[in-house]
């Protein structure tokens, strides 16, 4: 029996997860691991192929499709996104993190694509949630509903203009806004909806067959049931396969809205490690995989990044904290207790798809033991 099996079937034991599916891959050798059920009621086994809400690890599928409108000179790192994005033309910033909403000064310069790329954009959550900012922020961006309970993204995009910035563009590093904005940025530049632009530029082109913003009714048998940590130590159902994802969501997010597989992210992954494969120029997949924090912003992000960088849609490891953390190392977490991550260096791959959601920014212990177990493969 391999570690990564231990240390999965050691958390479906001891009732920390109701099941499983860890992958591990380099090169052509593939590990993969599927342990549990697709439910706590143990309604059926998991498999290679069950679908899982995959949260924020949909972040760096967005920045690599919207990479792709780049390739293509349909828009520029650097130009402004209220040419597109005219609700975004006037900003406003808090004159300190710590101001309150209404005392604001004007933005010193347009917010770019970058911005939006690095998360540096000015709005987002940081390390300290009690700001007023972040506060108002809470109340547009609220990730205790559904996306399908969200507003259109016309009308969402309208809302978070009249959230002011807790940072000048390109000063912080800010969490998920971003992803968000990336998404209705490519919609309006491609003339497309987002599912059918990440259809078209991401998913058919890899063969990420089970990859999208809903679950057909012919799939959910594959389809996970959804659970958050009770504070009793139970986990307390969140969702079901004929739940949110029974329907295209009002609000398509690329913050954090499709459901995948761990073979369809592992197409994704390889396309990364191969350069990109044809879908994206080498330079862009560098771009991605490169950290773009300077040490001020890692160190103030320290909530969320434990110290490590950020490139587009992903973390970037810059120093050894742990085994795990090989510098280069590039992915990112999700909320629903999902983790992927590509190793440029060695040429790995790890994936991590459970059904237990996070219930602070960090890492969770699951998550830390999957690292570990997969460490130096």
């Amino acid at each position: 029996m391999s570690e990564l099996r231990e240390t999965l079937i050691r958390q479906v034991k001891d009732g920390t997860l109701p099941g499983a599916v860890g992958l591990v891959a380099r090169g052509a050798d593939v590990e993969v691991v599927a342990v549990g059920s697709t439910d706590v009621e143990g309604t059926a086994p998991m498999t290679r192929d069950s679908i899982f809400r995959i949260a924020s690890i949909t972040k760096p599928i967005m920045a690599a499709a919207l990479l792709t409108l780049v390739d293509e000179g349909r828009i520029g790192l650097d130009d402004p996104v209220a040419e597109w994005l005219p609700e975004l033309a006037r900003p406003m910033v808090v004159r300190t993190p710590a101001s309150p909403v209404d005392d604001v000064v004007p933005a010193e310069r347009p917010v770019t694509v970058e911005d939006l790329l690095s998360f540096r954009a000015g709005w987002g959550l940081p390390s300290d949630f009690t700001l007023p900012a972040a506060g108002a922020l809470f109340a547009v961006q609220d990730h205790s509903r559904p996306f399908g309970d969200w507003p259109d993204p016309d009308t969402w995009l309208a809302q978070l203009a009249r959230v002011p910035m807790l940072h000048q563009p390109g000063e912080a590093w800010l969490y998920g806004t971003s992803s968000a904005l990336q998404g209705i940025l490519a919609a309006r530049v491609s003339g497309r909806s987002l599912p059918d632009f990440l259809e078209e530029r991401i998913f058919e082109p890899l063969g990420m067959r089970d990859t999208a913003f809903e679950v057909p009714a012919s799939k959910r048998h594959r389809f996970t049931s959804c659970y958050a940590p009770a504070e009793d130590g139970t986990l307390r159902l969140t969702d079901t396969p004929d739940g949110d994802y029974s329907r295209l969501p009002r609000f398509p997010s690329g913050g954090g809205g499709l459901v995948s597989t761990a073979d369809d992210w592992l197409a994704f992954a390889r396309m990364l490690l191969a350069g990109g494969q044809g879908l994206l120029t080498p330079t862009s997949v560098s771009r991605m995989t490169t950290n773009h924090l300077t040490a001020a912003q890692r160190e103030s992000a320290t909530l969320f990044l434990e110290g490590q960088g950020w490139g587009y849609g992903g973390q970037v490891d810059v120093t050894p904290v742990d085994p795990w953390n090989v510098p280069g190392r590039y992915g990112w977490v999700g909320g629903t207790g999902t983790t992927a991550h590509i190793v440029p260096l060695t040429g790995t791959i790890t994936i991590l798809l459970t059904q237990a959601g996070m219930t602070s920014p960090a890492a969770t212990r699951v998550m830390r033991d999957f690292w570990r177990s997969t460490t130096g493969r």
